[in-house]
């Protein structure tokens, strides 16, 4: 939805309202996720896309029969559809799309600050969470949708504290992950719409790997913070701008609340410096940091646990703490070390299955380490 703010400011400018269709569930081989949006202007044009051109002349239809009356309706297309080049998906996949006749809610959402989800009604006809054919209703008009923040805060409600807490429990771990979903609560189908706050990388220890693992998580839209203390590393030169959102020359631990280090980061710690890296991961796993992540062989970690636990880190605290850092992809270079590293957050945030290196650590036998760094 963020990429046609400015697309759907035009057509106001214009004075062309639209109205838009949404992939609130997939099934299969569908080539688009939950989330993806298609707009439709009352003077026909259209921008974005829910099913890659599949379903797009059909969405666009239901999205003039939804201004013509006012009804929210969901719309499941799928290969089981008779004219499955125009109105199903030739991939095999099946969509079901919400079709709401106006964007005004969710827009304005979108255009706020990031780590707000938007909470949607469906239509009492919308189709059941189960695969299957599905004859669309006639919909229902909408009711008010429910913003969500990131601190738990609602702008609304679903009738109940038990549901209003099971909603904030899911919305917030939608905007964890940054993925939209469908869920049922009290008996209700709810889209759940996230609009998270964008992912931040803080790096501490301006390595050779720093620099590989900035460009890789920039390429996935993170923002990128590097921290060291040593002046003479973390140069422009080393850490240009348009790799870096920010170079911090300090003490990773007093730095912390200058960049606000907090539950929406993933750390990694590349230092290899004891004074360096054991203040660091106090300072993410106190702050309760999404990721935290440090290089180092078996023994390394091992003896880094033993000391930080005398400091007076619980063991709660110290299963969170990735290492060896990094998926085991048995690359061994700076480069592959950070295709590693940048593989395990991106699992991390979405759930994703793959061998950490600090899990198939406690496997391998002496004669055959494998560690990150």
């Amino acid at each position: 939805m963020q990429e046609l703010l400015e697309t759907l400011a035009g057509w106001s400018a214009e004075g062309q309202p639209a109205g838009r269709a949404v992939v609130v569930r997939t099934f299969g081989s569908a080539p688009r996720p939950e989330g993806a949006v298609l707009i439709r202007a009352d003077d026909g044009r259209i921008a974005g896309s829910v099913s890659g051109g599949c379903v797009e002349g059909a969405a666009a239809g239901e999205i003039e029969r939804a201004r013509a009356d006012g009804h929210s309706r969901v719309i499941r297309y799928g290969i089981s559809d008779e004219e499955a080049w125009d109105v199903g998906l030739a991939c095999g996949g099946t969509i079901d799309v919400l079709i709401e006749p106006a964007v005004a809610a969710v827009a304005m959402a979108a255009a706020r600050d990031r780590g707000i989800a938007i909470a949607t009604i469906l239509p009492p006809d919308a189709p059941a969470a189960e695969f299957g054919r599905h004859e669309p209703g006639d919909g229902a008009r909408s009711d008010p949708p429910i913003a969500i923040r990131a601190d738990g805060t609602l702008e609304g409600s679903l009738g109940s504290a038990a549901h209003d807490a099971t909603l904030v429990n899911t919305a917030r771990e939608a905007l964890l992950r940054g993925t939209s979903r469908t869920v049922e609560i009290g008996g209700r189908q709810v889209f759940i719409e996230a609009f998270p706050t964008k992912p931040r990388l803080v790096i501490v220890g301006a390595v050779e790997v720093a620099r590989s693992l900035a460009v890789y998580a920039k390429e996935l839209g993170y923002e990128i913070v590097v921290v060291d203390g040593r002046a003479s590393f973390a140069t422009p030169e080393r850490f240009p701008p348009d790799r870096v959102d920010r170079l911090v020359v300090g003490w990773p631990d007093e730095v912390a609340d200058e960049i606000g280090l907090g539950p929406d980061d993933a750390v990694a710690v590349l230092t290899h410096d004891v004074k360096f890296d054991e203040p660091a991961i106090v300072a993410a796993l106190r702050r309760g940091c999404r990721y935290v992540g440090a290089v180092g062989s078996k023994k390394t970690q091992g003896d880094r646990r033993d000391r930080l636990r005398a400091a007076g880190v619980s063991d709660v605290e110290l299963a969170r703490l990735r290492g060896p850092v990094g998926l085991d992809l048995g690359g061994r270079n700076p480069a592959e070390t950070a295709l590693a590293i940048i593989a395990e957050v991106v699992a991390e945030r979405y759930g994703g299955s793959g061998i950490p290196l600090h899990e198939r650590a406690r496997a391998v036998t002496a004669s055959g380490p494998v560690a990150a760094g």
